[in-house]
Formats: C-alpha cells, sequence, structure tokens
C-alpha cells in the first residue's frame, strides 16, 4: 500500500497538492514535518504527525523531523488567537533536546537508506542577518499573497492583531521547506490542515527562488466526538513526557475514549493493518462492555510512547483500583508515580515515630489521619469488615499498624468500603 493509500484508508488525509502521489512513486522520497519547540514534550495533540512521519517511512520513504528552534522564537499564528510568549535560546535549546528524544522513540534512525533524520532550524538560520534574508527572501513573496492566508485574515480581524514577528513566519516556514529543498533532496512537506497556507508558501518560495517542484500534504485535525479538543482533559494537555503525564494516566486517557472516538483513533495512532484493526472492530461489537477497540489503542500506543514494562504497571495499577490487584507493583514506581495514581485521593501525613512504634488501627484512622470523623465510626466499619491497609483486612480496631506495613517505606493505602480510598504517608 502506498503511503498515500495509507493515509487514506486511515482517515487522515486531508489535502496534497497536484503531483504528489506521482513524486512518491518515483522512488525514495525525502519529506518532513516541523513540530514547534514551545515546551520540552510533546503531547498526544502531536501523534498525528508523529504517525504520518512514520507511515511516511513505513512507506519506504525517507522522513525528516524538523525542529524549530529558531522559527519556535517567533511563533506560528495558525490556529492562535493572540501572540505567545517568546522563550529564550536556552530555555529553546533545552526543549528541542527533549523532543529529540522523543522522536527517537517513533522513527528508526538506523534504518539504511531511508532512515530518519532531525534537523534544527536554527542551524541554518542563526547566521542568516535580516538584510540577507529580506533580500534573498522576502523579495521573492508578495505582502498580496501573505494577507491571503486565513491565518493571517482572522489574526488582523481579531481584537490582538498580528504582529510583524507572527506575520513574518509563514516566510520563515517557506525558507526552511526551501533549504531542505536545497540540502537535502526534500520535495514534501506535512502538517496538519492548519499549516496548508504556510507549507504551499514554501513550495511557492522554490518555485520562484529556484524554478523547483515541490509538493504538500495534509492530514485532518483530530476532533473528539462530544466536539471537545482531542488530547485535553480537566487536567489539562496528555503530555509523552512521563513526568507531566503518568504511563499510567497516558494508558487511562486511551482507555477511556467513547466508542467512536476509539473506531477513529485506532486507524489513526495503531500500526495494525486494516485487517486486524477490522477484527478487533467486530470483537468490539459483539461484546461492546469488554472494550477491545479501547483496550487493543490503550496498550499499543502505551507500550511505543513508553514501554512494556510501563504498560504492565499500568494494567496492574488498574487492576489494584477497580479489582483485587496486589500493592507489591508500587514498590516498581517512583513516588511521583504513586502520587498520581492516588491523584484526587484524600491525603493525610501521619508520624513516622508512631508508625515505628506501632499504633492501633483505630488511632491511625481517626486520630492521626481523619479517614474516619470518629474512633467510633472506625470501630464500627472494622468490625464489619469493611477496612482494609494495603489489601489486608483489619481485623481488629486494636489491631497494630506499624512502619513495616509502608509501602516503598513510605505509604499505607486505607481502602475504606470498596471504592473509597485514602493515602498516608510517613513523615
Amino acid at each position: 500500500m502506498s503511503f498515500i493509500e495509507e493515509l487514506r484508508w486511515r482517515g487522515m488525509l486531508q489535502d496534497m497538492m497536484p503531483g504528489t502521489e506521482e513524486e512518491l512513486s518515483k522512488g525514495v522520497t525525502s519529506g518532513y514535518i516541523g513540530f514547534d519547540p514551545t515546551a520540552d514534550s510533546l503531547h498526544v495533540g502531536h501523534l498525528t504527525q508523529i504517525m504520518t512521519l512514520k507511515h511516511f517511512q513505513k512507506a519506504g520513504h525517507k522522513p525528516f523531523a524538523l525542529v524549530g528552534g529558531a522559527t519556535g522564537m517567533v511563533g506560528d499564528p495558525s490556529g492562535k488567537s493572540a501572540e505567545r510568549n517568546l522563550l529564550s535560546e536556552e530555555a529553546l535549546r533545552h526543549n528541542v533536546s527533549c523532543i529529540e528524544n522523543q522522536l527517537r522513540r517513533f522513527l528508526d534512525f538506523d534504518g539504511g537508506e531511508n532512515s530518519a533524520e532531525l534537523v534544527n532550524n536554527y542551524d541554518w538560520f542563526k547566521g542568516f542577518g535580516f538584510l540577507e534574508f529580506i533580500r534573498d527572501v522576502g523579495k521573492h513573496i508578495t505582502v498580496n499573497y501573505m494577507m491571503a492566508k486565513d491565518s493571517v485574515k482572522k489574526r488582523l480581524e481579531g481584537e490582538n492583531g498580528l504582529s510583524f514577528t507572527e506575520f513574518s513566519y509563514q516566510l520563515l516556514q517557506g525558507y526552511d521547506f526551501y533549504w531542505l529543498w536545497k540540502n537535502r533532496n526534500c520535495t514534501i512537506q506535512m502538517g496538519g490542515s492548519d499549516q496548508w497556507g504556510n507549507i504551499v508558501t514554501g513550495t511557492e518560495l522554490i518555485r520562484r527562488k529556484a524554478a523547483g517542484s515541490a509538493f504538500a500534504v495534509t492530514t485532518q485535525l483530530i476532533k473528539k466526538s462530544d466536539g471537545t479538543k482531542f488530547g485535553k482533559t480537566e487536567g489539562g494537555a496528555i503530555w509523552l513526557d512521563r513526568e507531566k503525564t503518568s504511563p499510567y494516566k497516558f494508558y487511562q486517557f486511551w482507555l477511556n475514549t467513547s466508542d467512536d472516538d476509539a473506531r477513529n483513533w485506532i486507524r489513526i495512532f495503531s500500526l495494525k493493518s486494516q485487517a486486524e484493526i477490522e477484527a478487533i472492530e467486530q470483537e468490539h461489537d459483539a461484546a461492546p462492555h469488554l472494550r477491545a477497540l479501547q483496550k487493543a489503542l490503550a496498550e499499543e500506543i502505551t507500550v511505543r510512547t513508553h514501554s512494556e514494562a510501563d504498560l504492565q504497571n499500568a494494567l496492574k495499577t488498574s487492576e489494584f483500583l477497580f479489582g483485587s490487584g496486589s500493592v507489591d507493583f508500587l514498590e516498581q514506581l517512583t513516588d511521583n508515580e504513586v502520587l498520581d495514581i492516588f491523584e484526587g485521593v484524600p491525603v493525610f501525613n501521619v508520624s513516622r515515630t508512631l508508625l515505628d512504634a506501632g499504633i492501633a488501627a483505630a488511632d491511625l484512622l481517626a486520630v492521626e489521619s481523619k479517614v474516619f470523623p470518629s474512633k467510633g465510626e472506625a470501630r464500627k466499619m472494622i468490625q464489619g469488615g469493611g477496612v482494609s491497609v494495603n489489601r489486608t483486612k483489619v481485623a481488629d480496631a486494636t489491631d497494630l499498624i506499624d512502619s513495616s506495613r509502608l509501602v516503598k517505606n513510605k505509604f499505607l493505602i486505607v481502602q475504606k468500603g470498596k471504592k473509597n480510598y485514602f493515602l498516608l504517608i510517613a513523615e
């Protein structure tokens, strides 16, 4: 299956310039997608473009991932209602390094003729003077042409207007394409549909400045079936960096998608074949409550973004919270990952000194912490068999709980009834 056919059946293709498929049919073709380093991690909103590069490489072509160390200093107005804050050179260097490491998890950088390559446009812009730029680049693209772009028109019509800095962005991105076309034989630029105007500016610059031919492919912008923004939750963006979004939360994001979204997203974010996906869809339709689509999607993308071990920990966490799994797996996690699992659960700090000596369960749960409002209520529920510490039932209110029970020498997980969790932290 060709690259364009792959995008088409997966429901990813939006637009392409005439002649693109013919260009791709000539043999190994080089193409690129740009990533803006405005943060030190990519998020799931970037995954569509990462997967586009992955499919491009799988089809036998050579992908370039451009990290915009230079254009990140300016800011792309596409889809923005206000000008972004500009980052320092030091912050951008840090962000670029982090993003490069994440991209290496998805693309093959040791694949021979079509190995992926990372490029940073700061490398060719750092010595490019302003007068040289407006003479060698600016003269080829008219203001009329730039004003006709939707990204420019929308900002000009808005309350905040558009600075010259952001107005010039499409020239900078256009020059990226020209530089890669000239120096890396890169003939195709890809991106989200909101990037069409910027991409076409690059093909126009190549045509006017060097009488060359270049091509464009854009993918559909991903939306959730309920109309809300893809990749956003009440807690914010879902990041690829485990320190910003834990592997467990990442897994849960995909697992909790609606049936309609899972049906669309497994085509976009999975590398499974059409036959494999259709088989999973049939399995899902036969027993929707088992959520076969969501599980297949969540498992594959969690392993690719993080690791098989992280997936297993996510599964054990789910089994612990919603089943009868053991707390032992928590020993393999960092303190922050444990805290992340119990986000939203009431947390109480308790005295390590008292735990070292041992403290009666009722005193721990109603005096040292506020799991229960009173010792009487604690005793009553303990007698009814409704309280456990680290998955072990508390048999009597006078049972001693000591520091030997601590998970990671720090945590006690208290369960009141079936679904009410409390986290006690020894200090």
